[in-house]
């Protein structure tokens, strides 16, 4: 049994809006071990709309998924789409009328003409109830082999509908005994290509299956496995993500939800160390990102935003000529920022970054994407590290990976600090 979702609204073809409908569905059907190999986005048109069915029937489908053009505008035509489809009346439905005159006096407002279009079903399809808003969804078994589930395009009543209605209605009809369950492995430090090669015999496995993913600087490996619960998914995953943990070292820093600042921060609470931070060409980036987890005020002491030499110098002290002598983007500079931020704030550690983000200010020495991290601690450690992100990345992509990038070589000098 595969299922199809398609996404109507010409606002999601233009980009006005994202489209996170199809990404909750997705995880929804893979929860619940039905099959899912196809999208569809379409615009407002009942014409392309049709064509749409029409392709998803033919490759396969037998549960069609749509979300948005559920409303009383004009430009709300997927339900008549579908009628008009499967050459079928439309019947206007009194409990929905009544439901929707409800709503609408309980607010206290006038309801028009316009709403009355919501109460129109094809014959012989069933309501599927909308707790949140006026727009109900339809479900309709077509045929024995085909069912179709309408939701409005508003996420919060999509998920209330598809949480209290669907979902039990599916399982009832005997799907959802299986489960499609994944664990999401994070790397740093490590490119998709190398990763790839160190571990290519697992990306044969028919169960679970192993497939990579990239962003902005961070590879993703996901492993997935179907199985008759999350549990026994579970007992095929963990030996295949134990293997590959092992094969990528240190360059393994995560899984599933966790973020490199959210590790960062458990491995500070879990030594009872501090951390404060100076900053140049990412002004600002690395406390943002430190700060996005929550707890982080117990452990994060604060920072230095120093983007002029000056400040540098008055702030963190950094000596004059080596500034002078190597340039504000040195490893030398890096350094001493990185250990006049721990002698400012009294902190364990701190981290420090200069660079240039571009796009303007390169040269054939120090090109656009060169940055320095430096990290100090109280016990005189004092470690730099270069990064040549490249003058084809953006300064806001350059920013970023200066940061993730700091945490990064800081987890690693956390965790070979607890080791004997």
């Amino acid at each position: 049994m595969t299922a199809e979702i398609i996404s109507v609204g010409t606002e999601l073809l233009l980009g006005e809006i994202t489209n996170t409908n199809s990404q909750y569905l997705a995880e929804q059907l893979a929860h619940l071990g039905i099959a899912h190999y196809y999208q569809n986005v379409v615009g407002d048109n009942k014409e392309r709309i049709a064509q749409v069915i029409d392709i998803a029937i033919n490759r396969g489908a037998r549960i069609l998924i749509f979300t948005g053009g559920l409303g009383p505008t004009p430009d709300d035509l997927t339900t008549a789409a579908i009628a008009e489809y499967f050459q079928t009346p439309l019947v206007e439905n009194q409990e929905i009328l009544a439901n929707i005159s409800q709503k609408f006096a309980e607010r206290s407002l006038p309801m028009s003409n316009n709403n009355c279009k919501q109460a129109l079903l094809p014959e012989g399809a069933q309501i599927l109830p909308n707790p949140k808003g006026t727009a109900p969804g339809i479900i309709w078994h077509v045929r024995s082999n085909l069912l179709l589930l309408t939701f409005p395009g508003v996420p919060y009543e999509m998920m209330a509908m598809w949480q209290q209605t669907a979902i039990p209605y599916l399982k009832k009809l005997g799907w959802g005994k299986q489960v499609i369950h994944s664990k999401m492995l994070r790397f740093l430090g490590i490119g998709e290509s190398t990763l790839a090669a160190k571990i290519a015999p697992f990306f044969e496995l028919k169960e679970p299956t192993v497939a990579p993913y990239v962003s902005k600087g961070e590879v993703r490996l996901r492993i997935s496995a179907k199985a008759s619960s999350e549990k026994r998914a579970n007992e095929l995953i963990e030996p295949v993500a134990e293997q590959i943990k092992a094969i990528a070292g240190l360059d393994y820093y995560g899984c599933d939800e966790d973020t490199i600042s959210s590790v960062v921060g458990n491995l500070l609470l879990q030594s009872k160390q501090t951390i404060s931070i100076a900053e140049s060409c990412t002004g600002g980036a690395l406390g943002e990102l430190i700060t996005s987890t929550a707890g982080s005020s117990l452990y994060f002491q604060g920072g230095f935003i120093t983007y002029a030499n000056q400040c540098k110098i008055n702030l963190l002290g950094v000596n004059p000529k080596t500034i002078e002598e190597y340039g504000a983007v040195s490893k030398q500079v890096a350094l001493e920022m990185a250990k006049g931020a721990v002698e400012k704030t009294n902190s364990d550690w701190a981290i420090s970054i200069t660079g240039i983000a571009g796009p303007s200010g390169g040269k054939s020495s120090k090109p656009v994407g060169l940055v320095y991290i430096g990290i100090a601690n109280q016990r005189e450690i004092l470690k730099s590290f270069e990064y040549k992100f490249g003058s084809n990345k953006d300064r806001q992509t350059i920013r970023q990976l200066s940061a993730s990038g700091a945490l990064d070589q800081l987890r690693r000098l956390l965790i070979e600090q607890k080791r004997p």
